[in-house]
């Protein structure tokens, strides 16, 4: 019999790169399938241009679309316009929302 694993796709600022490695690799242990950002500060956001930009917000809601649910890295409670569209991505296309921390 083949076991279909939950898909979580996490979301947050990517400056919480110690915490989204956590969680990461705690959903992970837990049977999730966890998608994760394209990468962290290897590059700064003033060095990607507006296209690359779009394509990389691109990328990650067609991550969330291929996701049962998001978790949100929401350390301090910050949740910054990006998360934010995705969150309201996510709400209109019927995926759980969990958090990190207490909204």
């Amino acid at each position: 019999m083949v076991h279909i694993y939950n898909v979580i796709t996490l979301c947050g600022s990517i400056r919480f790169k110690d915490e989204f490695i956590k969680v990461q690799e705690q959903l992970t242990l837990e049977g999730n399938i966890v998608f994760t950002p394209n990468f962290f500060h290897n590059l700064k956001t003033t060095e990607i241009d507006v296209e690359t930009k779009r394509m990389l917000d691109a990328m990650h809601k067609q991550k969330i679309d291929m996701s049962n649910e998001i978790y949100v890295i929401n350390v301090g409670g910050y949740i910054g316009e990006s998360t934010k569209s995705e969150i309201k991505y996510a709400k209109k296309h019927g995926k759980i929302i969990h958090y990190l921390e207490k909204e």
